[in-house]
């Protein structure tokens, strides 16, 4: 008997969708960059995800610009600059998070489009970068934070690994490997470096810096995908009291008094992901009190002051809330993007070099679509 698709939670109906969309795409620069906000700097990592939710909200031509954008300014080493402002480079560093997520908008467009054509015109840009990451992994199996750039050329590498970070390049490197196996161009250095950093992400989170004040390094192993099952809702529970604020969303930082939209609807995505659609719903209905005139959406909500911060609408928290409501609702084939079923199976962990057994960190996820060892 075949499963009943999911109640749609229709939080926002598709119109609305597409009009926080189009807000986004009022706000890309001739360029196709896609800044935070007007005037302000673009990264590659916010970048990539406004153009996925561009792609979810019908505006495809403005989606396709921002990824000839990406295509146009990677470096030759793979990586892209931290902030670019109106075209010029304010910060020169590369961080690997930033430059590994082109990966799953690609594979996102893929699911959408189909377009052989898009997957293949981006595969050498996602191969650079994805390169460029697993580079950058350390012994134990995190992935360094970042590399300095001086004189405009690299420096040294910042060889802290950034929990939040390495849990989103854990999801890229099963989405490049989709890609790979799409391509039929195999990338066996992308799975041993997946495997090393899974288990990493699994069982040895204290190495990570530690940014715990912060509910992104909270939830982002879940959102990720490297966590999952009991472990997965165990993680979650944990920490539900310290940044979850009823009615209203969740805080980007404990102990200060906001919430903020784009962590609201990430946590969304990784309750959705491990099947607490109940929750997810309720956290996206609580956070629309962020949607402002023309389906924009303000940054964050000082509850104590009772005050919108900062006083901007972004594009990110716009490009979250999409990609919420089609996780949620199944707009588009790319839905499943966080809950992962479409990328590669979980990577086997070989390798290790921590002294652990393979095994040992094998609850974590889903044993049906890990490789064999």
């Amino acid at each position: 008997m075949q499963a009943e698709s999911p109640r749609p939670a229709s939080v926002l109906t598709r119109a609305e969708v597409e009009q926080t969309a189009a807000s986004i795409a009022a706000m890309q620069e001739p360029s196709g960059a896609v800044p935070w906000t007007v005037g302000e700097h673009t990264d590659v990592w916010n970048h990539v995800e406004s153009a996925m939710a561009l792609l979810v909200g019908g505006e495809v031509e403005a989606a396709e610009r921002a990824y000839d954008w990406v295509r146009e300014t990677q470096r030759p080493d793979g990586s892209w600059p931290m902030k670019i402002v109106a075209g010029e480079v304010e910060d020169h560093s590369g961080e690997t998070n930033m430059s590994a997520y082109i990966a799953v908008g690609t594979w996102h467009h893929w699911l959408v489009r189909r377009d052989d054509t898009f997957v293949r015109r981006l595969w050498p840009t996602v191969r650079r970068a994805l390169d460029w990451v697993v580079g950058m992994q350390l012994p134990w199996g995190g992935i360094a934070w970042s590399q300095e750039w001086h004189d405009g050329r690299p420096a040294g590498i910042n060889d802290d690994a950034l929990l939040a970070g390495s849990s989103s390049i854990y999801q890229s490197l099963r989405a490049g490997v989709a890609l790979a196996e799409l391509l039929d161009d195999p990338q066996p250095d992308w799975e041993l470096a997946g495997g090393r950093l899974g288990h990493a992400l699994r069982e040895h989170r204290d190495q990570f810096l530690d940014k715990s004040e912060f509910s992104m390094d909270w939830y982002y192993p879940v959102l990720g995908g490297a966590v999952r099952g009991h472990a997965a809702h165990d993680l979650l529970a944990a920490s539900w009291d310290r940044f979850v604020v009823p009615g209203l969303g969740i805080r980007c930082v404990e102990p200060n008094d906001w919430v903020t939209g784009a962590e609201t609807c990430e946590l969304v995505l990784a309750l959705e992901a491990i099947g607490d659609r109940e929750r997810a719903v309720q956290l996206l209905g609580d956070m629309q009190h962020l949607r402002a005139e023309g389906g924009k959406y303000w940054t964050g909500y000082v509850f104590s002051d009772g005050v919108h911060w900062p006083g901007e609408h972004t594009t990110y928290t716009a490009a979250a809330v999409i990609l919420a409501v089609d996780a949620l609702d199944e707009l588009t084939p790319g839905s499943d993007i966080m809950r992962g079923t479409t990328l590669a199976p979980h990577f086997a962990e070989l390798g290790l070099e921590c002294g652990c057994t393979p095994e040992s960190s094998a609850e974590g996820v889903s044993s049906g679509s890990r490789r064999p060892a």
